[in-house]
């Protein structure tokens, strides 16, 4: 008979049967017992944020970059509360979270001390699955069903919340291997049906979700060249890639103006686990669907199928071979005195990207001329913002860097959603993470400068003005990233710029550039 052990150990067991062994944490009182029990039970990494947003946004861009969950370690109901803008993206993301949050004691419940609150509550608004353990013998039960449930598919945000009498008394046993659901085959009917449009003017096929892979994209390939039809790839999709030798078919436009022309012949349009694409927001005069009225919409997969094996499937139906890319030349450093852009800062970095980088992109108004030059890089995956919470750049980059080390992980980031999880540099200090962060620094909320002139707001005077404005005083994320512990510098120039970047990706190890814009 097995020995009995606490429940914070059957946890911590629990997650290491079924491969969790990483957990991004911000422990208070409540998870004691869990922080002890990382001593009892080697091989589960704990990863240390200053923030719960940055142990959430790290559990996220560690799932998109391997294609596992992470867990979490929250303290209470306000801890969960910090972390709940990037599990909100994590979830539109799709990325599998083990979401592990402390209770008071069950006895200490009935007092309603200061830190009480309805945990579960928060959790459901991002979460798929909510579970609250009723005693230590369930809490290794619980955290497998935990587990298969973010596993999905689709993946998702799965809480479990432990009272810290269920982590400290014994009576716990590991649970086992969870049961995970394999996606559903390929509708063969579903199948033949799409094979019937692809030939037809107005066919367009949005990829989003895990069906931007290199082998998905592959078969899109195949497809289009057989058949003329045309792709597109959802904003929304967690990792995309992209760079020189890979189909690259349009991201949907952020903003209507150019999203409403993008879908505009579009008179068939076939989701593979996507959705018909919908503006971020409401604007006078513009509707909230960005593809016709008139056009049909057919699913060839849905969001917890396996997307690349139904475009596979197609390719193999409509007999496309294999098909060559158009050769795309690299792009040169901009290496000269002139002022630095937008344009020559994403020239550089397409440069100078290490093949099979990871890059977190939270460029927001700065976007399109840097990701245009992306294209030109060597083959790398691009992370998105995926529910346009702001604030999740930089623990993306923490969460892929530990997910996947052999990889140089670049940070895109503006000044201004930066400092919403500016406590990410010193876990990429403390962890020695290889990230390249790069600030976008034009001391605005740009995209909000934008919006304001988009949506009819009218009187735009000096007090609004201010309220877009982050400047006065100026941030300086050289000393600010000094402050934590990070190598840094600034660049006012192309030149700076290329010298720094050239540094930074030529190395291991954390390094942040300041990029005056």
């Amino acid at each position: 008979m097995l020995p009995a052990v606490t429940g914070a150990e059957s946890l911590l067991r629990t997650l290491l049967l079924n491969g969790v062994d990483t957990c991004f944490m911000n422990p208070g009182t409540s998870e004691m017992h869990f922080v002890a029990a990382l001593d009892r039970v080697p091989g589960l990494r704990g990863i240390l944020c200053l923030f719960e947003g940055v142990c959430s946004g790290a559990a996220d861009g560690y799932a998109r970059a391997l294609g596992r969950p992470a867990s979490t370690l929250l303290h209470l109901g306000p801890g969960l509360g910090n972390s709940l803008a990037n599990f909100h993206n994590a979830r539109k993301a799709r990325s599998a979270v083990v979401n592990i949050v402390g209770e008071h004691a069950t006895p200490h419940l009935r007092v309603d001390a200061p830190l009480s609150s309805d945990i579960a509550t928060f959790a459901r608004t991002v979460s798929s699955y909510v579970r609250t353990s009723t005693g230590p013998a369930d809490v290794g039960v619980g955290v497998s069903e935990t587990i298969a449930a973010a596993w999905g598919p689709p993946g998702s945000v799965a809480t479990l919340i432990v009272p810290a009498d269920h982590s400290w008394t014994e009576g716990g046993l590991p649970g086992v291997q969870a049961s995970l659901t394999a996606p559903a085959p390929v509708d063969d009917a579903v199948l033949r049906r799409v094979a019937e449009l692809l030939p037809l003017a107005g066919t367009m096929i949005l990829l989003g979700g895990m069906a931007v892979n290199p082998r998905a994209l592959d078969a899109a390939h195949r497809i289009s060249v057989k058949t003329g039809a045309k792709f597109g790839i959802a904003r929304n999709a967690g990792k995309m890639s992209t760079g020189r030798g890979r189909f690259q078919p349009g991201v949907v436009p952020y903003f209507p103006e150019g999203a409403l022309p993008f879908f505009a012949d579009t008179l068939n349009l076939v989701l593979v686990e996507s959705e018909v694409p919908v503006s971020f927001f409401a604007y006078p005069g513009i509707p909230s669907y960005m593809v016709p009225d008139s056009s049909l919409t057919t699913v060839l997969a849905r969001r917890e199928d396996n997307g690349t094996l139904a475009l596979e499937a197609l390719a193999d139906l409509c007999g496309a071979g294999p098909a060559q890319l158009s050769h795309t030349p690299p792009l040169e450093v901009a290496d000269d005195d002139a002022p630095l852009t937008l344009e020559a800062l994403g020239r550089t970095v397409a440069a100078l990207l290490p093949e099979n980088a990871l890059v977190s992109d939270e460029c927001v108004s700065s976007a399109v001329p840097i990701l245009t030059a992306l294209r030109s890089a060597p083959p790398h995956d691009s992370m998105p913002v995926t529910g346009g919470s702001i604030g999740q750049g930089l623990p993306l980059a923490v969460g892929a860097a530990v997910a996947c080390p052999d990889r140089k992980v670049v940070a895109l980031d503006a000044d201004g959603s930066a400092m919403y999880t500016l406590q990410s540099l010193w876990t990429m200090v403390r962890e020695n993470l290889d990230v390249t962060v790069v600030i976008l620094a034009n001391r605005r909320y740009r995209i909000l400068d934008i919006e304001m002139r988009r949506t009819g707001a009218n009187g735009f005077g000096s007090l609004a003005e201010s309220m877009i404005d982050i400047s006065r005083p100026d941030l300086d994320f050289v000393k600010l990233a000094t402050g934590m512990g990070m190598e840094s510098a600034r660049a006012t120039t192309a030149r700076e710029f290329a010298k720094l970047a050239r540094e930074a990706l030529g190395r291991r190890g954390p390094f942040l550039i300041e990029a005056m814009l």
